[in-house]
């Protein structure tokens, strides 16, 4: 009777311990890392880290008219805006000019997005800033800063789309739905040629479900946005790290200047 009593007690106890590593198992998994360029887009994969910090420091100015073209940047914004207009992208130059505070951050978490945003949300607009970004050591993993935008909150995670400058490329991605999407493009390289560090101007027009993108005043590529989700969201900065070691990938946003376009 002894024999059999512990022989019941270790069963008991074998049994507790399968239950207790199957519990283990089924346990979230962490969100997935941004692929390097060489892996294609992911499929039903979680996003990258959706951490989030509100930064509500902007100030926003009134409709443009010609006596509050009073600086260099907003000259520079509003010609931007011209042009786009001038090209038929956009209909027209009406808008609010929103003049934000520099950005400056690092982060050391290899191949994962972290990202600040502000209070206010956006739908169209035009974005337009000096970028600088460095990466604690060489390396062929995505590494670079940039922009988020569409973010719409959630429980977990948000959904937003991602737009980064790496060394050799446009890194554009969407979040949806608790999952990951590389948007493809529509036209344009999408390619950038950068040593370590590196800096540029950047600007981004958002207008009608497209997206396009400039680097020191080329045109590098157009993208798509998703027809079956909102693209009104907030707006903010973001970084993701090529690297764990010291101070991981470090960027500075500077002079970040908005024209959020009348619809």
């Amino acid at each position: 009777m002894i024999i059999n009593h512990s022989k019941r007690i270790l069963c008991v106890l074998i049994a507790l311990l399968l239950v207790s590593l199957a519990c283990a198992f089924l346990a979230p998994a962490a969100p997935t890392p941004v692929p390097t360029p060489t892996v294609p887009p992911a499929t039903n994969t979680p996003p990258p880290t959706p951490t989030k910090t509100v930064r509500p420091t902007s100030t926003s100015r009134p409709t443009a008219t010609p006596d509050v073209l009073a600086t260099e940047i907003y000259d520079n914004l509003f010609l931007q805006v011209q042009k786009f207009k001038d090209e038929g992208i956009i209909p027209s130059t009406s808008g609010n000019y929103i003049e934000l505070d520099d950005f400056r951050e690092e982060f050391a978490q290899i191949g994962w997005l972290q990202y600040w945003y502000f209070d206010f949300e956006l739908e169209h607009f035009v974005f337009n800033s000096d970028v600088k970004w460095s990466t604690a050591m060489e390396t062929s993993d995505t590494s670079g800063c940039g922009i988020v935008f569409g973010v719409q909150e959630g429980g977990t995670y948000n959904d937003y789309y991602g737009v980064v400058l790496d060394k050799s490329r446009i890194y554009f991605t969407i979040t949806k739905s608790k999952y990951y999407y590389e948007l493809g493009k529509t036209r344009g390289t999408g390619r950038l040629d950068f040593g370590n560090p590196a800096e540029a101007e950047f600007t981004l027009l958002v207008f009608d479900n497209r997206a396009f993108v400039y680097v020191d005043d080329e045109f590098i590529g157009e993208y798509t946005l998703s027809k079956d989700r909102d693209v009104r969201g907030k707006f903010g900065f973001g970084i993701i790290s090529g690297t764990n070691r010291d101070y991981g990938t470090r960027c500075e946003i500077l002079n970040p200047r908005i024209w959020e376009l009348n619809p």
